[in-house]
């Protein structure tokens, strides 16, 4: 078990670690805020980890392992899914990751811009539904789970309140209300739907870290909840217990 002093190591360590391109995109900008946030309130007892993508390969295995009656392929160790904001874990005592959150931005449109230079409009795009492989694959990753906890913010002209692009985003959701967070499953936990934000103006970096600080901590909650806080503790409750007295 590590002790306080290597605990402020560990937490260094877990430094959202991309390229300083994506670092510059607000999903990124909201996701630091939220680990700020999270290490200001847990930091001391549990370790934050963040991955860019979630190999195929550790997916089957996870899958397999959980699900062992049955099998799971997949064809090359290099596939991965890679969210973009990547994958915000809290680290169990064997290790092991538990997803708190797994973000995406989406901006889709360009009729707006196109009517301004004196354009005539184009048919919508779909680039929207480059998020279905997305959620199919990581859906079946959280299976063993009671929980999704997977945002996606969505903006651009191809959402506004007339557009039926919307009900591909509401198929996406698995016909939940969009705007609205959805971390817990519903039905016995089968209808696993995350949730879906989208409008036509470009979401805020405040706005976002408003809703993933929120899944984030009930995610951490749950995993609390389910297999008890000394899983996750990296300092020993008794000692946590003793210097709180001191």
């Amino acid at each position: 078990m590590a002790r306080k002093g290597q605990l402020r190591v560990q937490r260094a360590n877990t430094v959202i670690n991309v390229t300083s391109r994506r670092q510059e995109q607000d999903i990124y900008r909201a996701l630091q805020n939220v680990v700020n946030t999270l290490d200001s309130r847990y930091g001391e007892e549990v370790t934050f980890s963040h991955n860019v993508q979630w190999y195929l390969k550790d997916i089957v295995s996870l899958l397999q392992t959980s699900f062992p009656e049955d099998k799971f392929h997949y064809h090359f160790d290099t596939s991965s899914i890679r969210p973009d904001g990547g994958i915000l874990c809290v680290l169990g005592v064997d290790n092991e990751a538990y997803p708190i959150l797994i973000s995406e931005v989406k901006n889709q449109g360009t009729n707006d811009l196109r009517l301004k230079e004196g354009k005539p409009k184009q048919a919508r795009g779909n680039a929207i539904e480059r998020l279905g492989k997305n959620l199919i694959g990581l859906r079946a990753a959280l299976m063993r789970e009671s929980i999704f906890p997977f945002v996606c913010f969505g903006y651009g002209c191809d959402f506004e309140e007339d557009s039926s692009i919307l009900d591909r985003v509401s198929t996406m959701a698995i016909f939940g209300e969009l705007n609205k967070i959805c971390l817990h499953n519903k039905l016995d936990g089968r209808l696993n739907r995350g949730s879906f934000y989208f409008r036509p103006e470009r979401w805020q970096v405040t706005e976002m870290t408003r809703v993933m600080t929120e899944i984030a901590e009930r995610a951490l909650l749950y995993y609390f909840s389910k297999y008890g806080r000394s899983h996750f503790y990296t300092v020993p409750l008794e000692h946590l217990a003793e210097e709180s007295k001191g």
